[in-house]
């Protein structure tokens, strides 16, 4: 409880002492036992004389920076007799009283009007930005003086989501307290509500009949058995079924939709226990790098893929890799059948294909197959052949050198992305990726090719031992990160390569990868190499998912990072927003900043204990394991509309 002390977690081994040799002189050398003599009396004088000074002392090495069991403060021998009546102090020094400056300060509940409150997608202050393009849908953070000061309330009846994979299919009504998709929806098999919960059929508005057989109709189109596809994005996803069911087939899909008229549709898609972002297509780059995704999708996602010069298209282009695929279903694939449905004419919609096809064409994709309502496109493996041509085709011009991966913010280009430069026409550029489950464990070709300054193969080979070792470390401080179907969503907020994600990978859940726009190297690209999701995030601002997203929130130094950028507390804040009650945290930082953390997870009502780092008590770095305690707004209070 807050304000209460949590007793520590005490090591149950100790480093032994190293005992010291005696050395012994023997008597039979009388100029020896002078000249010792004569040494120790002058040293003892001069050490006698010299002032009693203070040493302070500058943090420069990891070694100065350890804990020095022997005293920093000359004492005289006839001080040290003084002091013998006084009570030797063996208090621990790093601990939260030892900083006055910093008190216990609690936060206390918002109002429940706040329960789904997005900070960024906020939909009353959308409303003061353009609708052209859908930019009032992107991105608008509130500024420092709106940031809210208190803890985001889940609903009253609030409940632990059903485990995987019965989530998959069932969610509770209290948790999503919204009924409108199941009306404007429930021709298309969306979502259905039944008591006390929802039920999702897989359904959607181009696969009534369910995603399973959708997915297996376009697997009859690309193999999606065979490993070489595993990452794949959705565009304006709904309630994610597409994604929830690729999952049986070993590819995880980056689902995300806006904020917008379908209520909840991302909130749905978590609550479900799939990977899901608020998120759009509009004026800004995708937060992902370049190269990422096997596989792109729009299941009549309504976004004009011709217009604005391709600009959508183009962009999808840049997260595509090397000879990923592109599937479209929904107008106007299949016009000639649907167009009365579609309450569109004839022209309108042949028109809308012909665009497509172009922009397409433009981006030297190759069109595979149109067959029944599924279209689908390949990206080259290289542009030697696109630029050759380029010179006697109108196709989309090629963006001057940049680094394609910078997406934080990052206006989209209405110009084709480089891609990586190869020697022949059947190399792949930027490297081949091995079919999964082979590419977790391969040096990703970012690596292997030196893209990523500071990190090399080597590198990557110690990353993946570390990281077996420290999720070891994990399971015996917290057994339940060992029990299959205790977490399910889980982030990482500085995930580097991926490691902890990757160790974790057997076990029926997925990590949100998250490498901070303001980390040294950006090691985003390397994840999705290795068949591993995730996000570009700036954690000075909140992140773009609805509260109580995730069962667990991983912090690997976020606070060292962020500690002269941002404010600790409302980094913390935002952690509190997006854990589930009884959703669990493991920071590891500093031990003085961890300090700190505690006092702020005191007056978060979290419960939270620091224990030593994995390499023993002597490391400054130390962890943090904490549990957001269950708590819900009032029975009485108004639920969000």
């Amino acid at each position: 409880m807050a304000g209460q002390s949590t007793t520590y977690y005490t090591p149950t081994t100790k480093p032994n002492a190293t005992a010291t040799s005696a050395h012994l002189f023997r008597k039979n050398n009388v100029l020896l036992s002078c000249l010792v003599f004569f040494l120790c009396s002058f040293f003892y004088l001069f050490g006698s004389w010299q002032p009693r000074v203070a040493t302070t002392s500058t943090v420069t090495s990891l070694l100065t920076s350890t804990v020095n069991c022997a005293s920093t403060q000359p004492t005289s021998f006839n001080s040290t007799i003084d002091d013998t009546n006084k009570d030797l102090d063996f208090s621990a020094h790093h601990s939260a009283a030892a900083d006055d400056s910093f008190t216990v300060k609690t936060y206390p509940p918002c109002s429940v009007k706040y329960s789904e409150y997005t900070p960024c997608t906020d939909q009353k202050r959308s409303l003061k930005f353009p609708r052209d393009r859908l930019i009032y849908r992107e991105r608008h953070c509130p500024e420092k003086n709106e940031l809210l000061k208190c803890r985001i309330p889940a609903p009253f009846g609030y409940k632990n989501p059903f485990k995987w994979p019965t989530s998959r299919d069932l969610a509770w009504y209290a948790n999503v307290p919204h009924k409108d998709l199941t009306v404007e929806k429930a021709v298309q098999n969306w979502i259905r509500f039944e008591g006390d919960r929802f039920r999702f059929p897989g359904g959607g508005t181009m696969f009534p009949n369910g995603a399973d057989a959708y997915i297996d109709d376009i697997g009859k189109l690309i193999n999606l058995n065979d490993g070489s596809i595993r990452t794949a994005i959705d565009t304006g996803c709904g309630v994610a079924s597409w994604g929830a069911y690729l999952l049986s087939r070993n590819i995880i899909a980056m689902s995300f939709a806006p904020r917008d008229t379908h209520e909840a549709q991302v909130q749905f898609a978590l609550e479900r226990g799939v990977p899901a972002l608020i998120g759009v297509i509009a004026s800004k780059r995708l937060p992902y790098p370049s190269r990422a995704f096997d596989m792109a999708h729009c299941s009549r996602c309504l976004i004009p893929w011709g217009q604005y010069d391709g600009v959508y298209l183009i962009e999808v282009d840049r997260v595509l890799r090397p000879g990923g695929y592109w599937i479209l279903s929904g107008p106007p694939i299949n016009w000639e059948n649907h167009w009365k449905g579609w309450e569109r004419t004839k022209d309108d919609l042949n028109e809308e294909q012909t665009q497509i096809e172009r922009v397409a064409k433009s981006l030297c994709w190759k069109k595979v197959v149109q067959k029944g309502d599924l279209s689908i496109w390949q990206k080259p493996i290289n542009h030697l052949n696109c630029k050759s041509n380029r010179k006697i085709s109108q196709n989309t011009p090629l963006c001057p050198i940049q680094n394609p991966d910078s997406a934080w913010y990052r206006d989209i280009e209405t110009c084709l992305t480089r891609l990586p430069e190869v020697s022949s026409s059947d190399e792949v550029a930027g490297g081949a990726i091995a079919k999964w489950p082979e590419r977790l464990h391969m040096v990703p070709p970012r690596v292997s090719s030196g893209s990523i300054e500071g990190v090399s193969p080597d590198i990557f080979q110690e990353d993946v031992l570390l990281w077996k070792k420290r999720i070891t470390y994990y399971k015996t401080v917290n057994n339940q990160l060992g029990q299959p179907g205790r977490y399910r969503n889980l982030l990482d907020m500085n995930a580097f390569l991926g490691g902890f994600a990757a160790t974790l990978v057997d076990n029926p859940l997925w990590v949100m990868n998250i490498v901070p726009v303001e980390a040294k190297a950006d090691t985003l690209g390397a994840i999705y190499e290795r068949g591993l999701i995730g996000t570009y995030q700036s954690w000075c601002e909140a992140m773009s998912t609805y509260p109580r997203t995730y069962d667990l929130i991983h912090a690997d130094s976020i606070f060292t990072l962020y500690k002269d950028r941002c404010e600790m507390e409302d980094l913390m804040l935002e952690m509190d927003r997006i854990l589930r009650p009884e959703g669990s945290v493991i920071i590891r930082d500093d031990v003085d900043l961890l300090v700190k953390v505690k006092r702020i997870a005191d007056g978060l009502n979290w419960e939270s204990q620091i224990v030593d780092h994995e390499d023993g008590p002597l490391e400054r770095e130390k962890l943090l394991f904490a549990v957001k305690l269950y708590w819900t707004a009032p029975a009485d209070s108004d639920q969000p509309a």
